[in-house]
């Protein structure tokens, strides 16, 4: 209960967050201007928040909210086809009530998961500056900080060097599919983000995907138990 009632102050933090114009200006543009296949929808158009199962034992991190996927439905990784991947491979792992996630009142519910991002708000051509990794990262510090979760699911390369940084590990292990380090307290598992560019080429798949997210969850048992980590 007190882990629901945190994350719950940070998320209105989080919404009403200000920090980086360029960003602001660039989200309120695409909600005032739309993509004409929703033209009939009210974005969202404010930073997106983390979401998910507050007794999470594992984090997926992602780079940044979509222009129209979570800037347009206010929930991370949701409207997207980056999402549409991600969704069902939780479904498929148990970490979610339904393979699908279209809007926040959809009824999706994550189970022993939350997701997370580098930056909350879309960025232009999906590219947020150093500057503004910085300014964003300390809201998912702090998430980490509640959440009793000791691994993160990386998905790319940018939110691997992201939680890194967060993290403070030095030196930075090289990006891979499948890597794992630890850092602080942590486990971090790296995987290909599930974009279109590698979900269309193959090189990522759903198998691929599976594989890595019933890595975390065994990961998750292990560190919460306290054995140990498997290698």
């Amino acid at each position: 209960m007190l882990n629901s009632e945190e994350l719950a102050v940070l998320e209105r933090e989080i919404v009403s967050c200000r920090r980086c114009p360029r960003l602001v200006a660039w989200r309120e543009e695409v909600a005032r201007e739309k993509r004409a296949s929703f033209k009939d929808e009210v974005y969202w158009g404010r930073p997106v928040p983390g979401f998910g199962d507050p007794d999470a034992g594992v984090v997926v991190f992602g780079l940044a909210p979509a222009a129209h996927g979570a800037n347009r439905t206010g929930r991370i990784f949701t409207g997207d086809r980056s999402g549409d991947f991600l969704f069902a491979a939780l479904h498929r792992t148990g970490f979610a009530n339904k393979p699908v996630s279209r809007s926040k009142g959809d009824g999706l519910r994550l189970s022993g998961l939350w997701i997370s991002a580098a930056v909350r708000c879309a960025p232009p051509q999906n590219k947020p500056t150093p500057d503004e990794r910085d300014a964003c990262l300390p809201y998912a510090a702090r998430e980490l900080e509640v959440l009793d979760a000791k691994v993160v699911v990386c998905l790319g390369a940018f939110a691997w060097d992201a939680a890194l940084r967060m993290l403070g590990k030095r030196p930075k292990p090289k990006f891979a599919h499948g890597a794992e380090c630890e850092a602080g307290s942590f486990v971090l598992i790296g995987c290909y983000h599930p974009s279109q560019q590698n979900t269309f080429t193959g090189v990522l798949t759903p198998e691929m995907l599976d594989t890595v997210l019933s890595r975390a969850r065994a990961l998750s048992k292990v560190t919460r138990e306290g054995d140990g980590l498997v290698r």
